[in-house]
């Protein structure tokens, strides 16, 4: 046995996915016994709270930050919504599923490699071990504590041990657990989860640091054999090398904390973490026997100040990435650095803009590091992968109602000096189809503009859709068809607000009967509408979902001029009164709509949502031309499947609540009831003639009440509707799938 003075104490830190942390009960414990340690390997959990404890965090320090919401968003791949950048974003809609493939291969390249986003995680690694590592040459054993991490080469199925380089890329790699997160390629060889060949790095600890005495604290265990009827435990084996949970001389103690939570269970932290405390004061006096050296709390503290008081603050002075072509790497460093204007940028300045540049459509992955510079600031070296060319997304609305609609889109994205993406989508079904194509270029920036023509065809077919929702026994003859063609600006204003002009040009036709009593021999009346429009639209959005959501908030205020000319013509119907007329129309329209949730429990959500509209549209020929061309109010998304004359109006004003109770993680009872108000109302007289009627007459309700299961690749749901004034008001539905459809030419 070594002299106290001389004494040295390892610790060796298992993987186990969310049980590992109970080693951070295992240092509590330690340090309140004044039990130094003077070595630390570890591999992948092990390896993050190892690499933690060795960069001068204490244990309650570890602890705090395990508990906090930023965590959990580490490891579950979300990210905070201040962190979205709106601009960026596409378009809603109907997408389920989204396949990448490049032009050579589809299916061998299109299938995801992990079930997460780790922009999150990444940062945050660069956040609490970056700059450690960076100050202190990247060099493992000039750390608080000399550390140690493993990583699996898959390649030639061996560990890799780390001892030095970029910490935070480091221990990312010890817990790239396999098509969980996306794999690292370190120094040429792509990494995964250390687990994969040594899951409890005691042989590391007795051949790199030959310590005196040795202290364990495992939580995982070697897979169960395969069977012949269990395909998991199958690829288990295959993937995983049985790991030794011995420890490799007589001098030392294997604590085995025994806690109840799973790989994935992040949900119960305080207790894995007691579980590990608790475990460990079981074997403080056996620990205590063999070690004699101390360190008090105290002392500790000074250290730890000591060591850290070298750590160079967060300065960014340059930027770089080892996997771009010069025309790309434009792209990155106007995106996160103004160099015109811009000499030192600061964390909270690169932390906003790296989420920023995540949301390139054309990046598919980032990985940030730091290297120290001579004058006291940082290199930010960004390892980045682009997106694959092609992007297809399959979805649509699958309901026991007569609107189903399919939906696919084909989207060529392409990356250089400026991002620039080409898509072609389509609708199909019996009651709305649509075509869509659209060009946009983004002129990079940090704060970026992108420009954007596109050309949309629509079709909403109500005479198709005869499910019970129309005012008469007999369904309406309704046909709309949409024409338009534009150009867009787009550009930020924060991360989670954007600003849209939009001028365009449109040819609408919409075909009807005046009556309900037309026969397959009749042809209908027609009024067509064509003419051009601009626009301008602030959005601010960070609602949670595109569609039923139960968090965040939502803002957005609409100007448009329209200038365009109507010709109504009559059809079979009109036999008497037969119309071929012109007449010119130029009217404003402002609309916005405010959505929020006043109350955002994880189990519990009331939400508040309004939307109004004032129009100064003047009357169209006939009543049908007019009732087509108002504004409609259908805050709950199945409204926009029905033809519901109650509900539009040239100006009006909705109010409603949403009340989502959560009945397990992914499952939403939701109720949403609404509150129409007009301000004024169209009317049809008996005699025929038609025209607005007095101010504040026709409100109505909606209401709606649905179970859903928000899946990972779409909504299911088990839903009923309200409509009061409808012949027959109750409607029950089965559907799966995203009611979203390309936007009307004048909405």
């Amino acid at each position: 046995m070594s002299t106290q003075a001389q004494q040295k104490v390892g610790l060796v830190l298992s993987g186990g996915g969310a049980t590992g942390l109970a080693h951070i009960g295992v240092l509590k414990a330690l340090e309140e016994r004044e039990i130094p340690i003077d070595y630390i390997t570890g591999t992948s959990a092990g390896a993050l709270v190892g690499a933690m404890y060795s960069s001068g965090y204490s244990p309650e320090e570890i602890e705090q930050y395990v508990l906090s919401d930023d965590f959990q968003l580490m490891i579950t791949g979300k990210t905070k919504s201040s962190q979205r950048f709106l601009i960026r974003e596409e378009e809603l809609n109907a997408s389920l599923i989204d396949l990448l493939f490049t032009q050579n291969n589809f299916l061998k390249k299109s299938l995801p490699t992990n079930f997460i986003t780790s922009s999150f995680l990444d940062f945050e690694m660069l956040k609490l071990l970056g700059t450690t590592s960076a100050s202190y040459s990247n060099n493992f054993d000039s750390l608080f504590i000399p550390f140690r991490c493993v990583s699996s080469d898959i390649t030639n199925k061996k560990s890799i041990v780390f001892s030095n380089g970029n910490l935070n890329e480091a221990v990312r790699s010890s817990m790239t657990y396999p098509f969980y997160f996306s794999p690292l390629r370190v120094n040429g060889d792509l990494l995964f989860d250390g687990g994969l060949y040594n899951n409890f790095p005691a042989d590391i600890m007795y051949n790199d640091f030959n310590p005196d005495f040795i202290i364990g604290s495992n939580v995982s265990y070697n897979a169960e054999h395969p069977s012949e009827d269990d395909l998991i435990s199958q690829i288990t084996n295959m993937l995983v090398s049985h790991s030794d949970f011995t420890l490799p001389c007589e001098m030392g103690i294997l604590i085995e904390p025994k806690t109840d939570a799973k790989t994935f269970a992040f949900n119960d932290v305080q207790k894995i973490i007691d579980d590990g405390y608790n475990s460990t004061l079981k074997y403080l006096d056996s620990i205590g026997k063999h070690i004699q050296k101390k360190i008090t709390k105290e002392e500790l503290t000074i250290k730890r100040a000591l060591f850290r008081s070298k750590i160079i603050q967060f300065q960014i002075e340059s930027i770089s990435t080892n996997s771009f072509k010069n025309e790309n790497l434009i792209y990155v460093q106007k995106s996160i650095m103004n160099k015109k204007r811009e000499d030192i940028l600061s964390l909270k300045q690169i932390e906003k803009r790296y989420y920023r540049l995540y949301t390139s459509n054309q990046i598919n992955f980032i990985f940030p590091t730091l290297s120290k510079k001579t004058d006291s600031t940082y290199n930010l070296n960004l390892n980045i992968r682009k997106s694959k060319d092609f992007k297809l997304n399959v979805g649509g609305h699958y309901s026991s109602r007569a609107v189903n609609t399919g939906y696919l889109g084909l989207t060529y994205r392409r990356l250089g000096k400026t991002a620039s993406s080409l898509n072609a989508e389509t609708y199909f079904g019996k009651f709305y189809g649509s075509i869509k194509t659209e060009l946009t270029v983004e002129i990079p920036s940090t704060y970026p503009v992108m420009i954007s023509s596109y050309f949309t065809m629509n079709k909403w077919d109500y005479f198709q859709n005869f499910a019970t929702f129309f005012e008469d026994n007999k369904p309406s003859y309704l046909i709309q068809n949409e024409l338009y063609y534009g150009l867009k600006l787009i550009h930020p204003i924060g991360n989670t607000t954007k600003s849209i002009i939009d001028a365009r040009g449109f040819i609408l036709e919409d075909d009807y009967y005046q009556k309900n009593d037309f026969t397959n021999k009749d042809t209908t009346d027609k009024t067509y509408f064509y003419g051009n429009s601009i626009s301008w639209q602030f959005i601010k959005n960070s609602l949670n979902r595109k569609q039923f959501a139960s968090s965040g908030h939502y803002f957005s205020f609409k100007a448009r001029y329209i200038n365009g000319e109507e010709r109504s013509v009559s059809g079979t119907q009109n036999k008497i009164i037969a119309y071929d007329t012109i007449i010119k129309h130029i009217w404003f329209n402002i609309n916005s709509e405010f959505q929020t949730f006043i109350i955002d429990k994880p189990y519990f959500h009331i939400g508040i949502h309004a939307k109004g509209v004032l129009n100064t549209q003047s009357l169209f020929y006939n009543y049908k031309a007019t009732l087509l061309a108002l504004t409609s109010f259908s805050p709950i998304p199945d409204a926009e499947t029905y033809f519901l004359p109650e509900y539009r109006s040239p100006q009006y004003i909705g109010t409603g609540i949403n009340v989502i109770y959560t009945i397990k993680k992914k499952i939403d009872f939701r109720i949403d009831a609404y509150f129409y108000q007009p301000f004024v109302k169209l009317n049809l007289n008996d005699d025929g003639t038609f025209g607005y009627s007095k101010p504040f007459k026709g409100e109505a309700l909606m209401l709606s009440s649905s179970v859903i299961y928000n899946s990972f690749f779409g909504p299911l749901r088990a839903t009923f509707n309200y409509f009061p004034k409808q012949i027959n008001p109750y409607a029950f539905q089965v559907s799966y799938g995203y009611v979203i459809f390309n936007e009307k030419a004048l909405k």
